[in-house]
């Protein structure tokens, strides 16, 4: 099977075409961003269940580098890409988190939890990073002069590049807001050798100079404007279909900062609909801090207008963004999966986290947020209880310690800890050791019977 992908310009207007190893983010006749186009008749020639059988026979498999959760599908990602340049960690394969407790205390009889977090770097940027440093990795193969790869970051984006470029052997470049990110994110990039950047300004104002940087071309640039790293990250979508058995959620929610998962998950849901493999489509739900919601305030004016803004400081802080680059990508997606946009509060994003932890989760701030929104969604109705429910949680609980501790400690601003757990202190006398634990049992057994978030 001969197969090519392409970037072309997502300027329908436009729809120029660009080699799929040449350094180009935005298209040279229009200034729109680019997409990764793939040959769908090449692709047709073989058959829906064909497909379906070939993706379970590599999944997780110890065969390279089909085992990845990106890999197994490399056909329908980059096939371009020469397997010996391929970057792998045997990312995705994520568990797909049946949170039966979580929703039988909302309301909610299917609810589910894609734990992208469960990854080597602990987000799902990995998925997007592989690809991006693995054509890299040809690129230079073929004589390109690419001394680095870089990124602005809010700490998941430059804790995947720093890895697979120092799996790869690249230099790599990142650039964060100082005092902006967690120290487990800081750390990350750090430990793998990354040219640590941390600049006295926020994600929007690292994403302004990096830009500028990368017009050098030997500077390559790794966030999402370069839609390489979408192909990877619409494998998500897709591995969330296979683990249903090839059947399609209901609502799928989204946290959104710079938005290019949004458009990533609606390309893989887009392409199995195409090609066959599913026969409806999911809606798709982008969730929102309320100090950095852009896309929240267009979708109330129907998308038919978008104003920058100033993010403001969110506990969500891998989504605080004002600026986001694949806005456009995202409200095209939005309108073809019949979209919602919610925003959540610092309260409750905080205290959605936090419930759900009670439940066996360990989530992000961002999970949080997308939490939150499910429960705004299922109390107005535009979730149904019987609606089977997918959340995306984008990283791993671990990155955000801070977080959790301050909140168990009731030191978040703006927050009402309505779930803190502190640890008793008691001399060690069994008897004051007994009373004080039936106590405390007899307070949190009835959870289920108490619950009530928004109380």
């Amino acid at each position: 099977m001969n197969l090519r992908c392409w970037f072309h310009c997502i300027n329908p207007e436009c729809g120029a075409q660009y080699p799929i190893d040449q350094v180009i983010y935005r298209c040279s006749e229009c200034g729109s961003l680019l997409e990764v186009a793939h040959d769908m008749a090449a692709l047709r020639s073989r058959s829906a269940q064909e497909w379906r059988e070939l993706f379970e026979r590599r999944y997780k498999t110890a065969e390279w580098p089909y085992g990845s959760g990106v890999w197994g599908k490399k056909e329908w990602v980059c096939p371009a890409l020469d397997n010996n340049n391929i970057v792998s960690m045997y990312e995705g394969g994520t568990n797909l988190f049946w949170a039966e407790r979580l929703g039988h205390l909302i309301g909610l009889d299917d609810l589910w939890i894609k734990l992208c977090g469960n990854s080597h770097t602990g987000s799902f940027k990995d998925l997007g990073m592989t690809v991006l440093v693995s054509m890299v990795k040809q690129m230079i193969a073929g004589g390109a002069d690419i001394r680095a790869v870089a990124c602005a970051s809010t700490g998941d984006t430059s804790a995947a590049l720093a890895a697979y470029c120092a799996c790869a052997g690249i230099p790599s470049v990142v650039l964060l807001p100082r005092g902006k990110i967690s120290t487990a994110q800081l750390i990350q990039p750090i430990a793998n050798g990354a040219i640590t950047l941390c600049l006295d300004t926020d994600f929007d104002g690292c994403m302004a100079v990096v830009k500028e940087l990368t017009k050098e071309k030997r500077i390559y640039l790794a966030n999402s404007m370069n839609s390489l790293r979408i192909e990877g990250q619409k494998t998500v979508s897709i591995e969330i279909v296979q683990q249903f058995d090839w059947q399609v959620p209901d609502i799928v929610i989204i946290p959104g900062g710079n938005l290019g998962n949004v458009s990533a998950l609606g390309g893989g849901f887009s392409m199995m609909y195409e090609l066959g493999l599913i026969r409806k489509l999911p809606r798709i739900v982008c969730a929102q801090s309320a100090k950095a919601n852009p896309l929240y305030r267009s979708y109330l004016t129907g998308f038919s207008r978008f104003e920058p803004m100033e993010a403001g400081k969110t506990l969500a802080s891998a989504i605080q963004i004002g600026n986001p680059v694949s806005i456009n990508k995202a409200i095209d997606a939005l309108k073809k999966f019949n979209g919602i946009v919610e925003q959540a509060s610092e309260d409750e994003l905080a205290n959605a986290s936090a419930m759900a932890d009670l439940t066996g989760l360990f989530n992000c701030p961002h999970t949080g947020v997308a939490l939150a929104v499910a429960l705004k969604l299922l109390k107005r109705g535009e979730i149904r209880p019987t609606d089977r429910v997918v959340v995306i949680s984008t990283a791993h609980g671990l990155k955000f310690a801070g977080f959790k501790t301050e909140y168990h400690e009731s030191r978040l601003p703006e927050v009402s800890s309505r779930y803190a757990n502190q640890p008793l202190e008691l001399p060690a006398d069994v008897e004051q050791v007994k009373k004080a634990l039936f106590e405390r049992v007899e307070k949190t057994r009835d959870l289920e019977v108490n619950w009530n978030i928004w109380s």
